[in-house]
């Protein structure tokens, strides 16, 4: 007992704070920093309606169940398609108003949800709030790349994860304790109309902290080659259909397919599903942050290799759940696989964000931003719908299938070499010769 008082007041006490502490400092700007807690106060809102959206719309306002997904479908299919079009606004006109107007139009349609009472007057409130959404995606990225250097891009995108996972985290948890203890009208209509204004306190924010500025390379040669010198890079193509199968195999299929899995083929319980989300999004909290420091010291590639195994890794682990006869096993087995998954999720988002960063022209940031905005909503997209169809015809196949598409192409990552560049080379100003005539372009920039 003495012994153990000592580690937890003595020197070695001293030592593994700071260690811990240094782990967490990002080096990030004040101003960067604050939009962040923005974020995460924004992401607290809309967890606080995420779970319940279809049982709202269902159970409380009388809509068809198909009704209230295509309702839900709608604010995504409105962001994907406003996602390009604000790229384009943004190699224009400066990331702050357009910011503050995506975050205003959430508001508008997320506050019109506590309202409606027939289904036309819910797509136009998808549509509003998702066109508010594709919007201030892009606008958020962009605003935050002018905002910092190079080298703290990866702490940003980083420090930006654990934003929206906190927030959905703890509001998600609030939103549960509240329905729980009050299922009618008035519960929900107050968590959509809190969501509205997290949105509305955000564009508030950044409308009194935030510069409006642009960098001054965009001001100079805005629009020029448009989304034909996007196509035209294949590099950055291959990178993004090649990250749009990693999003289906690493992220939508945990988040999406994972749970019927569970439920139908092992012990776990709906309680369990809940434990096994909370694991997963506590680690990326706690860890994305030092992740940054442990990411830096390895190659991009080798970095993308890793989370690919990681992922095909927890893939075959979800197999191995099913061979677990007790509930308490099954449910451990698959918090470690969470766990796994985070691990991969925590590499993969400080290394894929910057890397498009310092893929694009500085005159076309925005739209680069706005096709990575893109390559995300795909693969969340795709990942439903392509297991959902094989989990119905064969269940296992989607696990050792995903895992053998994620070993493909983390062996590809390796065999790439240095045909994707690293941050060092853009800092240094020194072109990557794989890069070419652009690099260099980059690099005078």
């Amino acid at each position: 007992m003495v012994r153990a008082a000592a580690l937890t007041s003595g020197p070695v006490a001293v030592v593994i704070r700071r260690y811990l502490a240094r782990g967490w400092r990002t080096d990030l700007p004040r101003l960067v920093l604050l939009l962040q807690i923005g974020n995460a106060v924004s992401f607290f809102g809309y967890g606080l309606i995420l779970p319940f959206e279809i049982i709202y719309l269902h159970q409380i306002r009388g809509f068809a169940t198909a009704t209230a997904g295509f309702v839900l479908a709608a604010i995504l299919g409105t962001a994907t398609l406003v996602t390009p079009a604000s790229g384009i606004l943004l190699d224009h006109f400066r990331p702050k108003p357009i910011l503050i107007a995506g975050n205003l139009a959430s508001a508008l349609g997320y506050a019109g949800f506590a309202f409606v009472d027939r289904p036309w007057q819910a797509f136009a409130c998808a549509v509003v709030g998702g066109a508010g959404i594709g919007a201030a995606r892009t606008a958020n990225q962009t605003l935050l790349i002018t905002l910092v250097t190079p080298e703290q891009r990866a702490a940003s995108f980083a420090l930006g994860r654990v934003a929206s996972n906190l927030g959905l985290g703890i509001g998600a948890t609030v939103a549960g304790f509240i329905v729980a203890s009050a299922q009618h009208l008035r519960s929900f209509q107050t968590l959509y109309l809190f969501d509205a204004i997290t949105y509305a306190a955000f564009a508030l924010v950044v409308l009194a902290m935030v510069p409006n500025r642009r960098a001054a390379a965009a001001r100079a040669s805005a629009g020029a080659g448009g989304f034909r010198a996007v196509a035209r890079d294949r590099r950055f193509l291959i990178v993004i259909a090649v990250n749009i199968v990693l999003i289906v195999v690493g992220y939508a299929l945990y988040s999406n397919i994972l749970p019927p899995f569970a439920i139908a083929h092992t012990r776990v319980g709906p309680a369990g599903i809940g434990i096994i989300k909370l694991s997963n999004t506590l680690f990326i909290v706690i860890a994305q942050i030092p992740a940054t420091r442990v990411v830096k010291r390895i190659r991009r590639a080798q970095a993308f290799a890793a989370a690919s195994a990681l992922w095909a890794i927890a893939l075959l682990g979800v197999l191995s759940a099913t061979l677990i006869p007790s509930e308490l096993g099954a449910t451990a087995l698959l918090v470690g696989v969470a766990i796994v998954f985070a691990i991969g999720e925590c590499i993969h988002a400080v290394v894929l964000g910057p890397l498009v960063a310092d893929l694009a022209p500085p005159h076309l940031l925005s739209r680069y931003m706005s096709m990575y905005a893109l390559m995300a909503t795909a693969g969340l997209a795709l990942g439903p719908a392509i297991g959902g169809v094989v989990l119905a015809v064969s269940p296992d196949a989607v696990w050792w299938g995903g895992a053998l598409v994620a070993a493909v192409i983390g062996a590809g990552f390796l065999l790439s070499g240095d045909r994707i560049p690293e941050p060092l080379a853009v800092e240094a100003g020194v072109p990557d010769v794989a890069e070419g005539p652009r690099a260099a372009t980059q690099a005078t920039h």
